[in-house]
């Protein structure tokens, strides 16, 4: 192994104490030298020997810090990469990546330009069902795939009046939130699509923000449609995939969100196993012959983005999640919003409308 990367974090809010610290400190390959923190020592009293910061320049300020990890509120994902890259630094972002096209552009502009690192934390992709959803397409065990769906529902009746994620003047949304994710692992699977049929919705009372949405992404042989909503106290398959052969349907999410939250160790031997109770049923035909069983869940690694992350830095690689993939998340984002703004399908640009 080459040297140790050594990151600064630039929050030690949700994502902070739950993926990223974690992550990186029981990575061999990364040191943590230091975690943005403006008021409190969360971060000192968890992790000894971690310098906590007062405020994110004088994090950029520390010359042994090479990576920045972007993981505050999305509207200052802009502001932040931008500056972590003029300071020098390599850059993995929270998603979304931006909120708008626009600024992803700008932004990989900076880094080209500074010939630096952005990598953006779509970590879903590593959720253990969804890898099982990829490998049988890989396999070709349902044939050809002509109806996927897939689900990221939560109950959460009450609004948070004082969080940022429930300000629509913040660009907030479970569009933006969630709905990344389901886009980010649709592209990955099936590509960019050709159009997109959306309906985005406040369905909580009081609520600013949308916090409901049926994404259907445009293909010519297969039907993608992607839903979420804060108000499903009992959930629905998390997946539904059908194709000439045979179906997959799963429920349960993955549970290493979980995990993390309760303190488990990331290199634990049997991190990312899902319970047996939530194995997806495979219906298919195989060799001329039906077969209909409970498939074990491929275990989930989140880990792999930053192998990822480490080999892009170090060795030149590319990044398992290219900021190009991410900023075709912002290009479907934005037509489904304004699908469901103007009641009407879009087509989806490959590329930014050119003044």
């Amino acid at each position: 192994m080459d040297h140790q990367l050594v990151a600064g974090i630039a929050s030690f809010g949700m994502s902070g104490r739950i993926f990223h610290m974690p992550l990186l400190t029981s990575h061999e390959a990364f040191r943590v030298e230091g975690v943005v923190e403006r008021t409190t020592d969360e971060a000192r009293k968890r992790y000894q020997g971690v310098t906590v910061f007062r405020s994110f320049d004088e994090m950029l300020s520390n010359r042994e810090i090479e990576l920045v990890v972007v993981n505050t509120p999305d509207p200052t994902h802009f502001a932040l990469t931008k500056r972590a890259l003029e300071a020098g630094k390599h850059v993995v972002v929270e998603k979304p990546f931006m909120q708008t096209v626009e600024q992803c552009e700008e932004v990989l502009a900076i880094a080209r330009s500074a010939g630096k690192q952005v990598c953006v934390f779509h970590n879903r992709r590593w959720d253990g069902d969804f890898l099982t959803v990829q490998k049988l397409l890989r396999e070709e065990r349902l044939g050809r795939v002509v109806d996927y769906e897939a689900h990221w529902d939560r109950y959460r009746n009450a609004i948070q009046p004082d969080s940022w994620k429930e300000q629509s003047s913040a660009g907030a949304g479970l569009l933006y939130n969630l709905g990344s994710h389901l886009i980010d692992q649709a592209l990955l699977l099936f590509g960019m699509p050709q159009a997109v049929t959306a309906d985005v919705r406040t369905v909580r009372p009081s609520g600013d923000v949308d916090d409901w949405f049926h994404v259907r992404l445009h293909y010519p042989h297969v039907q993608v449609s992607l839903k979420s909503s804060y108000l499903v106290r009992e959930p629905g398959p998390r997946y539904l995939v059908h194709g000439e052969l045979g179906s997959f349907v799963k429920f349960g999410i993955d549970p290493q969100e979980q995990a993390l939250a309760e303190g488990a160790n990331p290199t634990s031997s049997r991190w990312g196993e899902d319970p047996e109770e939530y194995w997806g049923v495979l219906h298919t035909e195989t060799e001329g012959r039906i077969v209909r069983q409970n498939l074990r869940t491929e275990r989930g690694t989140y880990r792999a983005f930053y192998d990822s992350v480490y080999d892009c830095i170090r060795r030149g690689t590319a990044c398992a999640v290219r900021p190009e993939e991410a900023v075709n998340v912002i290009r479907v984002i934005t037509a489904a919003r304004r699908s469901s703004q103007e009641q009407r399908t879009l087509p989806v640009p490959r590329d930014s409308p050119r003044n």
